[in-house]
């Protein structure tokens, strides 16, 4: 049976790895992303190339998308020579990135009404991961469209978690963003105040690594703070834009955050102080400057 046609917009690391996978194992690609390098890179190992996502759309069978923000998301989809006029009657959008789960039911209400399917599939673990087809895919929507996307799915992903309703993966990724980039916020202040209390680093580490504090996050906080190796692989940016989205979420939810709001304000301190592009540990370097 031959393999479907996908038009996957969005080449960065993530992306860019995830598209040579499925070259591999021998998917049709049509490729779009702002940065022509990405895109030759695609097209010398058999990708075509397209100059809109209305003219990607109507080669595909499923459209993948793996962007930055949700602004970004809604303009390549309903902005002019965007996705919604070019995709076909029963073809299917993949969303890989990110995003505000309010965002994604409109889309996918909006996208519902000419025919075409939409799931919601953020990530876990790394671009080597991707380019590997190991990825943690968290996947949400109509379980028929699921049901018909899940091969592909699981040639990019060595576990495929099926989450339930459109937006339920987007929901369950900001969760886990929220949890982890506030335990790496936590644990690289720790080591922050520890080198300002004059307690040896490493020593905190194999104190507090013995007990239940132990997990791979302070692992990456330890390598930095006192190893210094930067091998997270998720930057500051990245990470306050999430804790934003998660933020959005749970007040679109009547509630509030308290813990996010504080994790929050000390990602985008560090966002305004220039850190943007380093990654989530880094902070160590903005908590060791910090006075009142």
């Amino acid at each position: 049976m031959s393999k479907p046609v996908i038009g996957f917009i969005g080449l960065g690391l993530m992306g860019g790895n995830m598209v040579e996978n499925l070259q591999k194992k021998g998917y049709p690609l049509v490729v779009m992303d702002l940065n022509p390098e990405a895109v030759n890179v695609c097209v010398e190992r058999g990708a075509k190339a397209a100059n809109t996502p209305k003219e990607l759309a109507e080669q595909a069978d499923i459209v993948m998308l793996c962007l930055t923000t949700s602004a970004v998301v809604e303009k390549v989809i309903f902005g002019e020579n965007g996705l919604a006029e070019g995709m076909k009657q029963g073809s299917t959008l993949i969303d890989f990135g990110t995003s505000v789960p309010a965002s994604t039911r409109k889309i996918g209400e909006a996208l519902a009404k000419i025919g075409v399917g939409m799931v919601d599939a953020p990530l876990g673990r790394t671009p080597a991961h991707a380019k590997d087809g190991l990825l943690n895919i968290m996947a949400a929507g109509n379980k028929d469209t699921f049901e018909k996307v899940r091969p592909v799915l699981g040639d990019q992903g060595e576990n495929v978690f099926y989450l339930g309703e459109l937006g339920a993966g987007h929901t369950t990724k900001l969760i886990n963003n929220f949890m982890g980039m506030t335990t790496v916020c936590a644990m690289s202040q720790a080591f922050a105040v520890a080198e300002k209390a004059g307690v040896d680093r490493q020593q905190l580490f194999d104190i507090m690594s013995t007990g239940p504090s132990s997990s791979p996050f302070m692992q990456f906080c330890k390598n930095y703070a006192v190893d210094n190796v930067s091998d997270l692989g998720f930057s500051i940016a990245n990470a306050n834009k999430d804790l934003g989205y998660f933020l959005q979420m749970v007040d679109d939810l009547g509630t509030s955050s308290k813990i996010a709001e504080g994790s929050s304000a000390n990602l985008q301190a560090a966002f305004d102080a220039g850190m943007g592009q380093g990654n989530v540990p880094e902070i160590f370097d903005y908590y060791l400057k910090l006075s009142k």
